[in-house]
């Protein structure tokens, strides 16, 4: 007797009475396996959580309802990115403080052992001033945002999250879990890369892996962050300002959660056909997070395992952009000449050449485009940090002609642009396949030219700038 001839034929026959349609099929099937262990358990355990496990579906039919779920999910998510955005002002700013001073005192050894000029620029004012500004600026929100979301992890709310968004990733051919990858994505790519594994369908894990560039980590916080606050914010007061450029950043999250959708819909219909896997998620009871526990292990296991790997990507990076800031062509530099070459391109995106060659030269970590920018624009010959907002305004809008289409199309891109070197080795490490990585870098880098170039097109043809 064959049991998969059997098994076959039964599917056919369910088919046949639910017409066709698998979900109907898996869903009466798990329901029906339920049905049948809660009777079990009724007939042979007694237990006296009845007033809990009520208290959880009451809770359940408003965070997974259609009505509530969405808006839920995304004032939890404004909430957790204002703690992060106020919270990690003052630490960032100790932290940069505490380390440039410490830069001065580099600069004070090298001069006292009389070192050449151009060692001290590559590995003080490159080097170590590049490293001073990854572990300040990415540091603190790390520290804030990892322990908060797995918090709501503990707290067994991702799991909802994963639940209301299973359907539009099933839509676009995708596995529900990439829900919680993407979340994953949130505090960094690397990390929601690793967080795949929980996808046991290849195909699948890969889409999630491809996609989840599209999600903002936070090295690319600090430049969106710093845009909406000079953009959306600028012209009111500085409370009011704190809460615009949180809805203003929340939005762009949503934004890239319906890019990830369109572009995994995309994937599955293209180069990686295929019919998606079930997948059916038990929501686990509400529970009182492990404060302690959450600590160590988002502390230990996330932050410091993704700050090393961006710390010695960006070190080299920014001795490298500290060469090209002093070296000189004729009467440019060669940052200039680079710039000068990329600036059609860049123009036809709503950008300018300076700022396409800094997420270019940020490609070893997503914390040092802001910087490198601001060098390459002062021409100040190692990175530089503006003081303030009404600077930076100065600087962008009033010295170097930035309009409100260039800050959108710099958020769009800083949003939708190639992985950090940190996620394409991991990516490389996950796939063992650099077919893949190459991918991963080309797919967000394509995507985004193409939505900066529609939406700058559509500003000239309406007379918007």
């Amino acid at each position: 007797m064959n049991p998969g001839a059997g098994v076959e034929n039964l599917l056919k026959e369910a088919q046949a009475i639910t017409g066709g349609q698998p979900e109907v099929i898996r869903d009466n099937i798990v329901k029906s396996i339920y049905d049948a262990s809660a009777q079990l358990a009724g007939a042979t355990v007694s237990y006296t959580w009845g007033e809990r496990v009520d208290r959880d579906r009451q809770i359940d039919n408003i965070l997974t309802s259609p009505l509530w779920g969405f808006p839920i999910m995304f004032a939890v998510l404004a909430v957790v990115f204002w703690v992060t955005i106020s919270g990690a002002n003052y630490p960032s700013a100790f932290l940069s403080t505490q380390l440039f001073w410490l830069q001065d005192r580099l600069n004070e050894l090298f001069w006292a052992l009389h070192a050449p000029e151009w060692l001290r620029g590559v590995l003080v004012m490159g080097a170590y001033r590049s490293l001073a500004w990854v572990v300040s600026v990415m540091l603190p929100p790390m520290a804030i945002f990892f322990p908060l979301f797995t918090l709501l992890e503990d707290a067994g709310y991702l799991p909802r999250v994963a639940f209301n968004l299973d359907r539009c990733f099933k839509k676009a051919g995708a596995h529900g879990k990439q829900a919680l990858t993407m979340c994953m994505g949130f505090g960094c790519n690397a990390a929601g890369v690793i967080a795949c594994r929980i996808i046991d369908s290849p195909r699948e894990r890969l889409i999630a892996t491809l996609t989840n560039n599209f999600v903002p980590c936070n090295g690319r916080f600090p430049t969106i962050i710093a845009l909406a606050g000079l953009f959306a914010a600028g012209s009111v007061s500085v409370s009011l300002g704190g809460l615009l450029a949180t809805f203003c950043v929340a939005s762009l999250v949503v934004f890239g959660v319906a890019v990830t959708l369109a572009v995994s819909w995309f994937l599955s219909r293209t180069i990686l056909k295929g019919t998606p896997s079930s997948f059916t998620l038990e929501l686990p009871p509400y529970r009182k997070p492990q404060v302690g526990q959450v600590l160590v292990r988002s502390i230990l296991d996330r932050t410091i395992f993704v700050l090393g790997r961006a710390a010695v990507l960006a070190a080299p990076a920014g001795g490298l952009v500290w060469l090209m800031a002093n070296i000189t062509l004729g009467h440019s530099t060669v940052l200039a000449v680079a710039a000068g070459y990329l600036d059609p391109l860049a123009r036809l995106m709503g950008l300018d050449g300076f700022i396409l060659l800094a997420f270019i030269l940020g490609l070893p970590a997503n914390e040092i485009v802001l910087p490198i920018l601001l060098m390459s624009y002062l021409a100040g010959g190692a990175m530089v940090e503006a003081g303030s907002l009404a600077e930076l305004r100065n600087l962008l809008v009033v010295q170097h002609g930035w309009t409100w289409l260039t800050g959108l199309c710099t958020v769009i891109f800083a949003l939708c642009h190639w992985p950090c070197g940190t996620t394409l080795f991991t990516i490389q490490r996950e796939q063992k396949n650099w077919r893949w990585t190459l991918l991963a870098a080309v797919i967000p880098a394509a995507v985004g030219m193409l939505i900066c170039m529609t939406v700058t097109a559509l500003a000239r043809v309406l007379h918007l700038v």
